[in-house]
Parts: C-alpha cells; structure tokens; sequence
C-alpha cells in the first residue's frame, strides 16, 4: 500500500464512521452495542496502523494542518536554495580553484546524504523534502559553475542532467516536489532540444510553444504507468502533461505569429482557437468519465480562459462595456446550469 492508498483507506473510515453517526441518530441503523463496540476497535486499530507505517491524516484538523506543513517546507525549501545561491556568489571569488570544486562536488552529495538521515528519521518527509530541495539547487548550481570554470559552453544536456538527479531523489524517497523539479527540467530538455532540430538557438525554446507538445505527451504517457510505491505521482505527470499541452495552444490562439506552421498569423490563431476549446473539452470529459479530480479542475479552467478570451476579441471593441459584461453573466450562468444538469444526469446514472 502506497501513502496516497493508505490517506483513501483512512479517509473512507472517517466518512464511514460520519455516516454511520448520522444513520444512527435518524433512525435508521441500530447497531447492538457489542458490534458497535468491535467495529470502534477495528477501526482504531486500522487507522493507528495506518499512521504507524505511512504517517497519514486521521482528522480533518491534521489534513488541514498537513497542508500547512507543506506550504511551509516548501517556502522554506526555496528559502535556503536562495541562501545557499547568495553565498556562493558572496564569497565565490574569494576561494581558490581547487576548494571551489571541492565545494560544487561535496555540496550534493551533502545534501543527499541529508536527505537519507533526515527520511530515516522522519516518516512524514517535510524536512527530507527539504534537504532534497536544497541538494538539487546545489546540484543545478555546481553544473552552472562548473561549465564557467572550464568554459564550457552551455547545451540543454544541463537540463537532461538536472531531471535525472530530481527523478532519482524523488522516487527514492517520495518526495513529490523533487518530482517537479525532474518534470519541469525534463520539460525545458526535450522543448529546447525540439527547438534546435527546426533551427532555434536551444535557449529561446521558450518562443516555440510547440516546442511543448511532444513533452506533453510524454508526461501523459508515463501518467498511464502503474506507480504501485508513489501513487500519487501520476496526478501530477497528469497535470504537467495536460498544462504542457493547453497553456501553449492558449498563446497560439493570440498569438499565432509564433508558430512553426507556414500559414496566415490570423489562419493559425482560428485553427488554435479551434483547437482550444476541443481540447479543453475533451479533457473535462476524460477527468469526468476517468473520475480524474485534477484533469477535470485543469481543462475546466482553461475552458473558461479560452472563452472568456475569445469573448474579449470579439465583443469587447464595438460592445458597450455594460453589455459586455451583462452578456459575459448571462453566459456564465448558462455554463452553470448546463454542468448542473450535466451532474444531475450522472449522479441520475450513478456514474
């Protein structure tokens, strides 16, 4: 059983014991006090094994205080990357060649060695992540200074490096944030390489959003692999897969001038348009049919951006603003009521 596994078995017990409360208190159910009692039992044993062996919530209280914790390892995460970075350049120039390597090729290691000590100690990984966080900067920093002491000159394999360091730490020890930091590297590999195969300069990637495209299908791809130690991975290669594939349409419905294709600025941004809501609805629809909560969170948003933006284009120059935003109301509410019904009919179908 993985943590994600262990927080639904958890979850369910809660809502078991909430309902079974209220079914009693109607009048419903009346459970004989002797099997009452062996259900508390068994449920208490249940939950202190989960919390034992995989640290999950057990109370609303605790989840709400789980996300707190996590705001905050990952605030102070990055806190430390910025003090680690600032040092170095601090007092950079005042070390000797020979303990500047000693420092770039220690540092990660350190920190690996960190992290291991500290997810030994600790089961629920907030300072592990932590540690993690810190050994990855460190390591992104020793590339860096490594290829300015050598004068090496800059390729995208800096990115390929970075998310194999990230992958490892992340599936070593779960640590979902690590996990990011290899998709997001991943992603700037694979996009600048694409770019210099139609002849871009690997540094402006970023000026191609197709350049996207094939890192999204990637991700969604790994998505469909069984991850039976971190099943909550696949969620977030689902999200990075489905924003890697929406957010660059959405730039080229505005801005077609940017695109590979050799077509008519105004030609590409109608096909982009087109393509966005497509694309957008037929992600709700998967999140929906799949029960994806976060595929269907990702297209919905996205399915309004690209329809309050095309409304902006069409209407906002000739429209009175009033009527604008009357329309923009109206129409909303509309959505509202057709996803209602949407609802409706599943929850009619049991689906």
């Amino acid at each position: 059983m993985s943590k994600a596994s262990a927080q639904t078995r958890a979850d369910r017990i809660r809502a078991f014991r909430e309902e079974l409360a209220e079914l009693e208190r109607v009048g419903i159910v009346e459970l004989p006090g002797e099997q009452r009692e062996r259900l508390r039992r068994y449920h208490d044993k249940t939950l202190q094994t989960l919390a034992r062996d995989y640290d999950v919530d057990t109370t609303a209280g605790q989840k709400q205080l789980s996300w707190g914790m996590r705001i905050a390892s990952f605030l102070g995460a990055l806190a430390l990357c910025a003090a680690v970075f600032l040092f170095f350049f601090r007092y950079w120039g005042l070390l000797s060649t020979a303990t500047q390597l000693i420092i770039l090729v220690g540092g990660p290691f350190l920190g690996v060695l960190g992290t291991e000590v500290a997810a030994r100690r600790e089961r629920t990984l907030y300072v592990a992540g932590i540690i993690g966080l810190v050994a990855f900067g460190a390591f992104v920093l020793d590339l860096a200074m490594l290829g300015n002491i050598f004068n090496i000159t800059p390729s995208p394999g800096a990115f390929l490096a970075w998310a194999a360091f990230a992958f490892c730490l992340a599936y070593a020890y779960g640590i979902r944030i690590l996990l990011v930091a290899g998709i997001l590297s991943l992603a700037g590999y694979l996009s600048a390489t694409m770019g210099t195969w139609r002849g871009v300069y690997w540094l402006s990637f970023g000026e191609r959003p197709e350049n996207f495209f094939p890192v999204a299908l990637l991700l969604l791809a790994i998505a469909l692999v069984q991850h039976r130690r971190h099943g909550d991975f696949p969620p977030l290669y689902r999200i990075f897969g489905f924003l890697g594939l929406l957010i660059p349409i959405l730039v080229l419905s505005n801005w077609g001038d940017v695109s590979y294709l050799a077509l008519p600025t105004k030609s590409v941004e109608h096909m982009y348009q087109v393509v966005a809501f497509v694309v957008a609805a037929a992600t709700v629809g998967a999140g929906v049919r799949l029960s994806l909560r976060e595929v269907t969170n990702v297209g919905t948003t996205f399915f309004v951006i690209f329809l309050y933006t095309r409304f902006y284009d069409w209407w906002w120059d000739w429209m009175p603003k009033y009527l604008f935003f009357l329309v923009v109301g109206a129409l909303s509410i509309a959505v509202l009521l057709t996803l209602r019904r949407l609802r409706r009919i599943r929850s009619a179908n049991g689906s």
